[in-house]
């Protein structure tokens, strides 16, 4: 669902990836920008002021520098004064926090920093100078480089199946889990498990499936996550800009992120045509004749399109879980549940089951994590192989 890419820095996890694709992939430098103020910047917006309004410029250079000398402050209690902290007053202004808002569908004052670490760039001070007069010449960010599968991103979980040596059974739901007795009803079937890996929804896991105790259960119900709609559009035209993706976060657009499927490859697309994803801001469900039009008045302000006739047709789509919360009952939630699922032989993992903020590679790590942790429950090796 919308743009998943492979940032392997890993060398052995790099190997495994491409030997489930077969080698099958696209190797792609990334190229992605920021929409703002009619123009457009090269990300991150911290370190490329350049080309701005000069009155955006200076507040968010002013500002940096500000933050950037500033002694004696206490440590931030949220992700919205970490931004004002770390970035000073004008690019919190003009990107980090309305960007954020859009993004997680909650204020940035409800969630933590513990999730921004690798994930938010924090350009040093002569990046930030550099970027204000345009001579920055370094790509910032985790996401620089990055490898993509020829035919899409479902080919990675295809490859993994035919690369498996052991049968695995399609689609199997599983409806109850008694965890004192170590059984497991799937569908009409009961089996027992000795090491159980679940990456569902952590709060599915516990509310649904696991008639866990009344303290687990209430931690469970403290987890919180925003759900997010997306537009998946088709265009009868080539993308007229060259991005993968690029960040919205002004108010004025229905969307705060729009990314091309056909520019990560060309094979995502019929020749002469592109494939689009675009994030929605609003969480209510779209009234897609009412949202197409505005949809397309950004895409022709952003230059994407040439016009609207362009879209060939969208389609609306839900991820119910979009985005953990990383709010200030996070960590105190997880604390409770983790042991109560490790003493019942759950390795609850992932980026849901795990309920964080991750990768493609770090979902690669966790199923290895996963396998090592069953393992060591069993205390025998055949579970990794």
């Amino acid at each position: 669902r919308t743009g998943h890419l492979l940032h392997l820095r890993d060398d052995a996890t790099r190997a495994l990836a491409l030997g489930w694709l077969g080698g099958d992939c696209v190797d792609v430098t990334r190229r992605s920008m920021i929409w703002s103020s009619g123009i457009y910047t090269r990300f991150p917006f911290q370190a490329n002021t350049f080309g701005l309004p000069p009155t955006v410029a200076y507040e968010c250079l002013k500002g940096f520098v500000e933050a950037h000398f500033a002694v004696g402050l206490p440590a931030p209690k949220n992700f919205e004064e970490y931004c004002l902290q770390t970035f000073g007053e004008g690019f919190s202004k003009h990107f980090m926090i309305p960007y954020n808002t859009r993004l997680w569908g909650v204020s940035p004052s409800e969630i933590t920093a513990d999730w921004c670490s690798r994930f938010v760039p924090v350009p040093k001070l002569d990046d930030v100078l550099a970027g204000a007069v345009g001579v920055n010449d370094r790509e910032l960010g985790y996401n620089t480089r990055f490898l993509y599968p020829r035919l899409g991103i479902g080919e990675l979980s295809r490859g993994l199946l035919r690369a498996l040596k052991t049968p695995v059974e399609l689609p199997r739901a599983p409806r109850a889990i008694d965890w004192k007795k170590r059984l497991i009803t799937i569908d009409d079937e009961t089996v027992s498990y000795e090491a159980l890996i679940a990456t569902i929804p952590l709060p599915a896991l516990i509310e649904r499936l696991v008639d866990a105790p009344d303290e687990v259960r209430e931690a469970g119900k403290r987890l919180r996550c925003t759900h997010l709609y997306y537009l998946d559009v088709a265009l009868n035209t080539p993308c007229k800009q060259p991005l993968h993706w690029v960040y919205v976060p002004e108010a004025k657009y229905p969307f705060y992120r729009v990314g091309c499927y056909s520019n990560f490859s060309a094979a995502m697309a019929p020749m002469g045509k592109a494939g689009l994803y675009v994030e929605l801001a609003d969480r209510k469900e779209p009234d897609l004749a009412e949202l197409l039009p505005r949809v397309a008045e950004g895409l022709c302000e952003m230059r994407i399109i040439d016009h609207p006739h362009a879209i060939r047709f969208a389609r609306v789509r839900r991820i119910d879980h979009a985005y953990v919360i990383f709010d200030h009952a996070y960590f105190e939630a997880l604390s409770v549940i983790r042991p109560f699922l490790e003493a019942a032989r759950i390795a609850s993992n992932g980026r849901y089951g795990g309920w964080n903020y991750s990768s493609m590679e770090d979902a690669i790590h966790f199923g290895r994590d996963a396998a090592t942790l069953a393992e060591s429950w069993l205390g025998r090796e055949e579970v990794c192989a």
